[in-house]
């Protein structure tokens, strides 16, 4: 179903190549397009996530009230959301939104065929190194100091300070509400599994996932930054 649109993503990242003499060069021009064409919706995104946080006081007092009375509840968050101007779907939906174009990108680059035809943009490379190449196959074909196995440490290496950054960010800015106790441990290393996902994947996913959490990272620095308190 998505080949059509893999193939027309593909072709927009071979004719960016030209130009660019690189087809991992492409790859990042490409990956910032995409951020830039979504950055409406994360704004948007951002002001539902920020209106729902000043909110949450307010809601869990209606839901102390209310609580035995459903109706009743789902009555009263619906007028105090109409009257914020916001709904509490505001953060939700356009991050949904965002997910088709950036499903789409990362398939484009960890697809080894597409349309039925093998993907062309993993025959180019980076640093002499294949972008179809995978890390396994080349600690087994150069060893664990190759030169290609050493592209992939520096790319491991730059993801896991991008994970660090967004994992402090995770830590200073998570609601002491979560629960449970468990999950508040875990969330702060969700961002470490993009280097478990570049280690199995080919070389231009990795690049990929590389130039698209870093945009999130300053993404999230620059929306969400807290609001200065009025007077």
């Amino acid at each position: 179903m998505f080949d059509p649109v893999l193939g027309l993503t593909a072709g927009l990242i071979a004719a960016l190549a030209e130009p660019l003499g690189s087809t991992a060069a492409a790859i990042v021009v490409f990956t910032v397009l995409v951020r830039l064409l979504l950055l409406p919706l994360s704004v948007m995104q951002a002001r539902g996530e920020r209106a729902r946080t000043r909110l949450a006081p307010q809601v869990e007092r209606l839901r102390k009230r209310h609580g035995r009375d459903p109706e009743r509840l789902r009555k009263e968050l619906a007028a105090l959301y109409a009257k914020e101007g916001t709904s509490p779907l505001a953060g939700c939906l356009p991050s949904l939104a965002q997910a088709p174009f950036l499903m789409v990108a990362y398939q484009v680059f960890a697809s080894s065929a597409i349309a039925g035809h093998a993907n062309a943009l993993l025959t180019h490379g980076l640093l002499g190194v294949p972008l179809g190449q995978q890390f396994a196959g080349t600690v087994a074909g150069f060893g664990l100091l190759g030169g290609p196995t050493l592209v992939f440490a520096g790319l491991f290496l730059l993801l896991l300070a991008v994970a660090w950054v967004t994992s402090r960010r995770i830590r200073r800015t998570m609601s002491p509400d979560v629960r449970p106790a468990a999950l508040r441990r875990v969330m702060p290393l969700l961002p470490y599994g993009t280097v478990l996902v570049a280690a199995v994947l080919p070389l231009a996913a990795g690049v990929y996932l590389l130039v698209s959490t870093a945009w999130t990272a300053g993404e999230r620095a620059v929306l969400y930054r807290p609001v200065p308190a009025a007077g």
